[in-house]
């Protein structure tokens, strides 16, 4: 199998705050551009919003003279907000999800007791993909992968010689994702992380979060399909399915909730929109106790 010969430019924004990689995926030979997995800033303590991340964003687009066609979310992020809606008034675009986002829907819809007038449907989001959708940057086609495991609405954006997946995989030397969320599997991100390594060895793959492992100096967020096949520390050298759920959730029960959880999960389920304001217009947040 031959590598597409579209080849995208890629920018990375790093968010230190939460160890997200933002991108913007630009056609080579044209201005259309994408971004995946934007950062809206979040003071926790003080219940606070900030778009400086999301600002770096603009600049750089707007400096390029790029236009946005597609702000592509590959799941619902449960360690940042998501800033979709923020971008989409200042650059245009339509805001991308997978369509089992309805699934994430109903689910957390329960969780925060959302009641009927929260929708389910998918449609706060502009586009719900499925698997084999295709769309297009420009001249350049992306493809949909779905890829569950993570969540079950995780996607890869395949995109000429790159791929886009999300949490699903991280650097080799750090592995892949926990999948100890509502709805997660590990059975379903080993099946998923196997048919991103049947993409060709030369495919770059670019990363949702780095966390810099033990014994590297730098963050670091591109790799290929060749070197997670060869070193990822969960999946690579041919691991098994059985060891490997054996391995992600005895390491998933020791760990603790992402610290943006619960405000992660109200907002990016509806596209990165707030909830409606109360009475006196001010916008509130539920707290479950016990149900995460």
């Amino acid at each position: 199998m031959t590598l597409p010969t579209v080849s995208p430019d890629v920018t990375a924004f790093f968010d230190m705050a939460t160890n997200t990689v933002s991108y913007v995926i630009r056609d080579p030979d044209g201005s259309a551009c994408a971004i995946l997995d934007s950062v809206l800033d979040f003071d926790h303590a003080a219940g606070r919003t900030d778009t400086a991340s999301a600002d770096k964003i603009i600049a750089f687009i707007r400096e390029k003279g790029l236009q946005t066609q597609w702000i592509l979310e590959s799941h619902v992020h449960a360690d940042h907000l998501s800033a979709a809606p923020y971008l989409q008034e200042h650059l245009g675009g339509k805001i991308g999800i997978s369509a089992q986002i309805t699934t994430v829907q109903d689910t957390f819809g329960k969780v925060f007791n959302e009641g009927s007038e929260f929708q389910r449907d998918g449609s706060q989001f502009d586009a719900l993909f499925s698997e084999g959708d295709s769309f297009h940057i420009g001249q350049m086609r992306a493809d949909v992968m779905q890829t569950p495991g993570h969540t079950p609405a995780c996607l890869t954006y395949v995109i000429g010689d790159a791929a886009f997946v999300g949490d699903t995989l991280f650097m080799p030397d750090f592995g892949t994702a926990r999948c100890d969320f509502p709805g997660g599997s590990a059975q379903n991100l080993y099946n998923s992380i196997q048919r991103i390594l049947s993409l060709p060895d030369a495919t770059r793959i670019f990363v949702g979060h780095d966390y810099k492992a033990p014994g590297r100096d730098e963050f670091a967020w591109e790799t290929t399909v060749g070197a997670q096949k060869a070193a990822n520390v969960h999946v690579g050298g041919g691991a098994d399915a059985a060891h490997f759920v054996a391995l992600r959730e005895t390491r998933d029960a020791q760990l603790p909730m992402p610290k943006l959880i619960v405000p992660s999960l109200q907002i990016n389920m509806r596209a990165g929109n707030m909830p409606e304001p109360d009475d006196s217009g001010t916008v509130m947040l539920k707290l479950p106790i016990n149900a995460l």
